[in-house]
């Protein structure tokens, strides 16, 4: 649980991350706000998507200094980081506090993990609505990878992200690789092997090429 903490507060101490932010965002709103009055769009959900978009703006310059800075100064918090990077780092021995707080009930652990992330809400709402909009961004199409292998040149064709959708019930892995010329897909079977198992039947996904 504090692993995660200390990794999401690694990737937030980015000095770009709230300005990018901030400004994906306000991109994103002008984009949108051009759509007003289109008898194609839903007033409605552009209205809503608007607002929260707004909302998560404003929470984000609210956020003073460097972010996570109060998990900074916090020596408890911080002597466990530094050990948890050591092998074996820690053990009882070393950090007794640690494990006596591990050993409090689920409730009050849960209530001092819920004090340290949530200052940090604004990044993930602000991250959750930008994402949701790039995954949106794009037309979804079914294809077909002939023998578990897919393969598309792209012929200039731009894209942010490549999402690849699956049944739930789906037993197959995808592994991509790409380039500004081509998109690879090849799907493995799970195992425990050290090397994955190429899947030797067809496969049918959904893929989408999406854009912000």
């Amino acid at each position: 649980m504090l692993l995660t903490l200390f990794e999401i507060l690694d990737v937030a101490s980015r000095a770009d991350l709230k300005s990018d932010l901030l400004q994906e965002l306000e991109r994103q709103k002008q984009v949108l706000l051009s759509f007003r009055n289109n008898p194609e769009i839903a007033e409605d959900v552009l209205a809503r998507t608007v607002a929260d978009m707004e909302a998560a703006a404003q929470a984000l310059f609210a956020m003073t200094g460097r972010i996570g800075q109060y998990l900074r100064e916090n020596e408890w918090l911080m002597s466990i980081k530094q050990r948890t990077g050591i092998p074996g780092g820690a053990c009882e021995f070393d950090l007794p506090s640690y494990h006596f707080w591990l050993h409090r009930s689920a409730a009050a652990r849960l209530a001092d993990l819920q004090s340290w992330i949530t200052p940090l809400y604004p990044i993930r709402d602000g991250t959750a609505i930008v994402l949701r909009l790039l995954r949106e961004g794009g037309k979804p199409a079914r294809v077909l990878a002939q023998h578990g292998a897919f393969s598309q040149m792209l012929g200039g064709r731009v894209a942010q992200m490549v999402r690849i959708r699956l049944p739930l019930d789906s037993q197959y892995i995808p592994e991509i690789s790409a380039n500004k010329y081509a998109l690879n897909v090849r799907f493995t079977v799970f195992g425990t092997e050290p090397r994955p198992k190429m899947c030797e039947s067809d496969v049918e996904f959904e893929l989408t090429f999406c854009n912000l």
